[in-house]
């Protein structure tokens, strides 16, 4: 009796390999085996095992000739079902990422993945969030109407539309109108925010305004489950506009037939850390990849979209009047700083202007970019100051808990009783932070309700949304806070705005700091006089001759854009010119500052590119490693990404050095 087996069909399809890239740090995607019967496209996601560790990634390439010893080859676990498989934009936009910003293929890839799906633990109840009337339609007056209309031209085309207007214009309003006539063509809209805090209030007018319209959230502020289940929905095509920070623009989106980038200039679109993309150029690209109109809205478009619209890239509409008939746009005052040292920090002229606020029942806003008590502790007797151990920074004391914190390293001492150099028993705090500003306030006004919104009063996940509830409800007279009061929020009781510090940013070595500074300001001021009770804003300076506060008093936005734009050509920076900032970091200085030398010798013969010495990094130790960096300018971006090849080739045997590339950097330090 013959061997059944020798009659079985023994043919076996020969093997087939594909590439995947997984959430790693490294240039080149792995190879797969597919098992027989498993079929995979690009943009298929996969279930791999890597090092015994279950892994998902992107396969990036099929019928492949592998270059790994095939015994070598695992077989990939699993495919995940199709509504996971990424878009031909989605895979364009990670694709370009890993290009432009130098990122390791993978983690580029990694950005347009949906989150895990995880059990939800139960968590508390959220505070109870105010709700808006429903609206129905919108009265629009004629410049919103005329921007309205502009972008509604422009649907089914790749066109770019900065839509300028003033605080208070309300350029929501103009979004609404756009975003209610693509749901009326059956398309998806995708809003892009610069902060987690600002989703509550505009979700809530989008409901307001659009009470048929499903909405979903994608921010990092949400649990893995509450995305991947946002994910999915945008995935279906079940939400009519997905709303969220910068990673929302990987977000799967088959309908997509507007995008919209509210507060365009703000540096947090950027992000800072591998890979580095800016979200508002990618939110651009997509346009154009899916020919999709995308406005870009501020009241002080970023200097990269004023150069665009010079050059007739973009489209310019504008709002130069407040949407609100009664409203008016807020006085401003320029107050001398120096006669406000002895109150912690608060001139006589705002606090007389505060007190006419309490009288009136009326509503304060004190603006001061720095939190915590103060900025660092002294020593009067020996000049010993409260630096960090682990950074070149000072540690600023935080009142609260009597800790001494780095904002860099994030390392926590507690408050010495003596000083450690000399013993002094009398050790001072330095300067002002919201802490310090709100303790003086709370004892000159005992019986007024006082309460701080910054890093460290938001830390629960609706934290913000409480302290923004009492403020629209009236049950705050004055709020202390840092940027994240500055935008976005609109109380029609408050009247005046105090601005503290405003001249520190000023001393920065940072070539963007007037434009962060103009575009701040131009925001905080623009929280007064949103309604029919006129408003006041006073900013403490001792430079009111400076460009900065010439335009704000002008309130000349287009005049302080063209000056800075001169100055910048003239400087050969952006956007004149392309910017990239190679970044070193070692436990010994001599190994960073040798590796960045090695690749300024590699890159002196680069046609079109001038490679600056290597320098520290302002912040030059940071948590006990030693930083230094090295800018490259190009008048033309292919010449600045051939010096970086040459650059990424010049850095490949240095493995005691962390080396970064940096392109189109918005932090220097």
């Amino acid at each position: 009796m013959s061997d059944p087996s020798q009659n079985a069909d023994t043919d076996v399809s020969p093997p087939r390999y594909v590439r995947v890239a997984l959430r790693l740090a490294t240039p080149q995607p792995f190879e797969y085996a597919l098992p027989n019967g498993v079929e995979t496209t690009v943009g298929s996601v996969v279930a791999v095992t890597v090092r015994g560790k279950p892994m998902r990634g992107v396969v990036v390439e099929t019928n492949v000739v592998p270059n790994t010893p095939r015994v070598r080859i695992r077989a990939i676990d699993a495919v995940e079902p199709s509504e996971f498989r990424l878009a031909h934009d989605q895979i364009k936009l990670s694709q370009f990422v890993a290009s432009y910003y130098r990122s390791p293929l993978g983690m580029a890839f990694a950005l347009a993945l949906p989150p895990e799906a995880v059990a939800e633990k139960k968590t508390k109840s959220a505070p109870k969030v105010l709700a808006l009337p429903k609206t129905g339609e919108i009265d629009l007056n004629a410049e919103q109407r005329s921007a309205a209309d502009t972008i509604t031209a422009a649907a089914e085309s790749a066109s770019v539309i900065c839509l300028r207007g003033v605080t208070g214009s309300g350029k929501t309003e103009v979004y609404v109108e756009a975003i209610r006539g693509v749901m009326a063509r059956g398309g998806q809209v995708l809003v892009l925010v610069p902060e987690i805090n600002l989703t509550p209030q505009w979700m809530l007018r989008l409901a307001a305004q659009l009470p048929e319209a499903r909405i979903v959230a994608l921010h990092s502020g949400l649990s893995d489950g509450e995305r991947f289940r946002a994910w999915g929905k945008a995935a279906r095509g079940e939400a009519d506009v997905v709303f969220g920070t910068r990673m929302a623009v990987f977000a799967p989106l088959p309908g997509l037939a507007l995008i919209v980038v509210d507060e365009e200039h703000d540096a947090s679109f950027k992000q800072q850390e591998t890979p580095r993309y800016h979200a508002r150029d990618l939110a651009v690209l997509r346009g154009r990849l899916r020919n999709v109109p995308v406005v870009l809205g501020s009241a002080t478009p970023s200097l990269e979209t004023v150069a665009n619209v010079q050059k007739q890239r973009y489209q310019l509409c504008t709002l130069d009047t407040r949407a609100r008939p009664n409203a008016r746009p807020p006085t401003l005052h320029l107050v001398p700083a120096r006669d406000a040292r002895k109150t912690e920090g608060l001139s006589a002229l705002l606090l007389r202007a505060l007190d006419d606020r309490i009288a009136r029942g009326e509503q304060s806003l004190v603006f001061i970019n720095r939190r915590g008590f103060s900025p660092f502790l002294h020593c009067h007797i020996c000049d010993w100051q409260s630096h960090c151990v682990e950074c070149d920074a000072r540690m600023v004391f935080h009142a609260f808990d009597n800790k001494l914190r780095c904002h860099h390293c994030g390392s926590v001492s507690t408050v010495p009783e003596d000083c450690p150099s000399c013993g002094n028993t009398e050790l001072l705090p330095m300067g002002s932070g919201t802490q310090k500003v709100e303790a003086y306030l709370r004892r000159r006004y005992p019986e007024a309700r006082i309460a701080r919104a910054d890093a460290d009063t938001t830390r629960g996940k609706h934290d913000w949304q409480a302290i923004y509830d009492a403020m629209a409800a009236g049950e705050i007279d004055i709020l202390v806070g840092t940027q994240m009061i500055a935008k976005g929020h609109d109380f029609p009781r408050l009247t005046l705005v105090g601005v503290l510090g405003a001249d520190d940013a000023l001393y920065s070595a940072d070539f963007r700091s007037p434009e962060r500074l103009f575009a701040q300001l131009s925001q905080v001021a623009g929280r007064a006089g949103r309604d029919a009770l006129p408003g006041d804003v006073l900013i403490q300076t001792d430079m009111p001759d400076h460009p900065v506060f010439r335009a704000l008093v002008a309130d000349d936005v287009n005049a302080f854009a063209q000056h800075e734009l001169a100055d910048r050509t003239q400087a050969q920076l952006p956007p004149a010119h392309a910017l990239a900032l190679i970044r070193a970091e070692a436990a010994e200085s001599n190994a960073a500052h040798n590796a960045l030398k090695r690749i300024a010798r590699a890159l002196q013969s680069s046609q079109g590119v001038v490679a600056f010495p290597p320098v520290p990094s302002p912040l030059a130790r940071r948590a006990n490693r030693f930083r230094w960096q090295l800018m490259l300018t190009a008048e033309h971006r292919a010449d600045l990404h051939a010096a970086l090849n040459r650059a990424e080739h010049a850095a490949e045997h240095t493995p005691e050095v962390s080396l970064s590339i940096d392109v189109d950097p918005l932090d220097l330090t």
